[in-house]
Parts: structure tokens; sequence; C-alpha cells
């Protein structure tokens, strides 16, 4: 393969290597307009501390400015656009019919993005289950797999002729540890190692959706796993230890089962107990690439015999920070898509970074420049090491409702205005389009 030179120092990428932008239903479109309630609405609603402003569950308003927001990816210059359908909004009780008044503003937005020659990547769920479903259980029913299978099904048999490429659960670590095991999320759960049962019925929920969305006909078929490398406290044995448990409960609970259809041998006494006959098979589904959310590494330490869990996470030192205080350290992304690709050979497909951003306030915002010039620099890297890496999806094309920081965080390359919903590209949106305008594929 010919890699061609990019600009800002960046190593040659393929040359028809995908550089788009990602968003997600509830943090991009907020409330607004028909849709179910959400165990997101209920968490944030609860919470007396959330100090998002008045507009917090509006974020961005994207339903509302469809055209505005496909203008900005086709100025920018943008390959892809990886957005999420809202569960509640096409089928507000998560069950039942979808509801085809609710669903016609996706086809309107493919259609748009089609027009615009950006291809459309679709993921069906992105942490907003509808309320009915978490008041049977949420995801420590078994039941809510089954739902999401029909959900799948349905939006795969309306959007599956045009959406290019379709991810079924996003993340399924950071909703299962977020939401279930430790509380920080919605639904709020704080029920320690229990919560592994969510995260292997996300799991399932996963494998279901590649057979639904299979069936359906849709062409392209992969995942959104959010991955860290994991670096020890210290050299001590206990660090050592503690880092690889964490390890294997962040990172090897959900590459093992999609690759290899088996959970990692330290955790998996923590799932036999409900892991059924037949359930590794659903889940190890054939995935035409596997898809990685990427943001920082952690650093792990031994706690205490006397503490409820064995690990501790401590700050990553020694690097920059961004806005939201997260190290920036470009280099783990490429340690981490080496060392994958070396452990799971044959059985890794075709990666994509279906999600890597930070936070930087204001519109003249260098340091996500230097962030996504870093984080390119990586993954072109560890392509000229023989990693086959095909996209780069920056989180995120607008500001947005950044969960429970609200607007505190701003995470686009476009600024948007809480209160007028008023649009702005940053400096880093003019930097990328120069970028993009640079690689091969656009040549002549």
């Amino acid at each position: 393969m010919t890699l061609a030179p990019t600009a800002s120092g960046i190593p040659p990428l393929p040359p028809d290597f995908v550089i788009g932008a990602a968003s997600s239903a509830l943090q991009s479109e907020g409330a607004v307009g028909e849709r179910g309630t959400t165990i997101w609405d209920t968490f944030l609603g609860t919470d007396p501390t959330f100090a998002a402003g008045p507009h917090a569950m509006r974020g961005a308003d994207a339903l509302a400015h469809i055209t505005e927001d496909v203008d900005l990816l086709r100025g920018l210059g943008a390959r892809g656009y990886r957005f999420s359908v809202s569960w509640s909004r096409v089928q507000p009780g998560g069950r039942g019919p979808i509801d085809a008044r609710r669903i016609d503003v996706y086809d309107r937005l493919v259609d748009e993005l089609l027009a615009a020659g950006i291809d459309p990547s679709a993921t069906l769920y992105h942490w907003d289950l509808p309320q009915a479903l978490e008041d049977d259980g949420g995801w420590l029913n078994r039941e809510t797999v089954e739902r999401f299978a029909d959900y799948s099904a349905a939006v795969g048999a309306r959007l599956g002729d045009r959406v290019a490429h379709w991810v079924p659960v996003n993340s399924p670590n950071l909703a299962a540890l977020l939401g279930y095991v430790d509380g920080r999320h919605a639904p709020g759960r704080e029920l320690g190692f229990l919560g592994v049962l969510a995260a292997h019925h996300l799991l399932l929920a996963h494998g279901r959706g590649v057979a639904a969305l299979r069936s359906a006909g849709c062409p392209s078929i992969g995942c959104s796993n959010h991955h860290s490398p994991m670096w020890p406290a210290s050299e001590a044995a206990a660090d050592l230890g503690a880092t690889k448990l964490f390890d294997a409960l962040f990172n090897g609970f959900f590459l093992e089962p999609m690759l290899l259809g088996r959970y990692p041998a330290d955790v998996e006494p923590l799932v036999e107990e409900f892991v059924r006959p037949g359930d590794l098979a659903s889940i190890r589904q054939p995935l035409d690439w596997y898809g990685v959310s990427y943001y920082r590494p952690i650093r792990v330490a031994a706690t205490p015999e006397t503490e409820e869990m064995p690990f501790e996470l401590l700050d990553v030192l020694g690097h920059p920070r961004t806005d939201a205080g997260w190290a920036v350290v470009p280099d783990a992304l490429r340690e981490w898509l080496i060392t994958t690709r070396a452990r799971f050979r044959a059985a890794l497909p075709p990666l994509v970074i279906t999600e890597c951003g930070a936070a930087y306030d204001g519109v003249d915002d260098q340091g996500r420049i230097e962030f996504l010039a870093g984080h390119l620099r990586a993954v072109a890297s560890a392509v000229q090491r023989g990693v086959d890496v095909r996209g780069f999806y920056v989180w995120s094309l607008t500001d947005n409702l950044a969960w429970t920081e609200g607007w505190d965080h701003r995470y686009g390359l476009v600024h948007v205005d809480p209160d007028t919903l008023v649009r702005t590209p940053k400096a880093s949106y003019r930097w990328l389009s120069e970028l993009i305008a640079r690689l091969p594929q656009h040549a002549g």
C-alpha cells in the first residue's frame, strides 16, 4: 500500500482513510420533540446538584438543525458521520411497533448525509434506555436483550438500505461500569461487582443486535468499545496484579467475548452463574470492523485488603491535560492499537477509531488541535507498524450535553450557544478541514 503524506507532521495515512465526526442522540438531540422518558431524564431530574442550566436536556437541538449540521459536515470535508438513533424517540416505551412518524427524522438525516457525499454510521444504543424498560430491571433483566433485538430489527429494516455502517451498542463497558457498578451515570445503581450482570446483558444485546441487522440486510456492522491502556502505579506485585485484574474487567471482558467467544479467565468466576448455554456464541458475531473509543490511559494501584474494590484508579501524571483534567497521552493509543493487534492477530477485524476527542473551552481551541494532531499521528504510526486502521471519528461535531457535566465541558469542533443554539466553527474545525482536504482521497 502506498501512503501519501498529510499535513501537521502526521505520517502518511491510507488513501481511503475516513476522517469523520460523531455524536449521540441524547447529548445532541436533547429531550425536545416527541420522545419517551429515558433513564437520563429520570437520573438528572432527581439530582439537585446538576448545574447544566435551564437548557440542560435540550442538547444542541440537532433534529431542528439537520440541514445546518450536514452543511457543517460538508464544509469540514467529513467522509463519515456517526450518530445514534434514540430508542425512546422511535419506540417510546421500548416495546411494540416503531413509530413511523418519529423515525422519519432519521430518514431525513440519512438522506441529507448521502446527498452531501457523507457515509452515515448509525448506533442503536448510546446509553439512553427507555425508562419503562429500566422500571422492569433495565440491563439487569435479560428480557431487555429481547426488546433490543426487536428494536434493532425494526430500525435496520427501515434504514438499512441507506446507512453504510452500524454499531448496536456504544461502549457497553462504560454503560455497565458507570450506570450499574458505581452509579455515576444513569440509572445510578451502585452494585459493585454485581453490575457485571448488566455488562453480560449488554454484550448479549450487541450480539443479538448484530444478528438482527444482518437479517435486515445491513451492509457493514461493527462495534464501538471504549478501551484504555492500563498502567500500574508501580512495579510492586500488588499493583501489577490489580492492574491485570482491572484490565481484564475493563478491556478483556468485552474484547474476548466479541472476538474469541469467551470471558477472560481472571473474571470468568464473576459471570459463570448467569451465562447460559449459547450466550457466548451469540455474543461472538462476525464483525466487519472493530470500533475503538479512546480518550486516555488509566493508572491502577492496589488497595488495602479491607477495601471492597481491590484496585484504585489514579491520575496519569506528567502529561498535558484537557479542560476536564484528563491526561493527554496520544502514544497510549498507538500502544493499545499495536499490542491489541499482536494479541488477537487474525481474530481482530480492521479497526476504526469510532470516538476520540477532548474538552477544551473557547472558539480558539488550540488545545484541541494539538490533541487531534497527536492522536492522528499515533494512529498513522500504528498503521505504519502494520495495524489495519481505516477511520477516525472526532468526538464531537458540535458542543452538546456532556452527561453529568452538562455544558461545562465542550467537546465540539463547532461551538454551540446553549441559549440561542447558534453554531460557530472553532479553530479546530478549520484546521481539520484543511487536513482532510490534503488527504489522498481528496487529491485531484
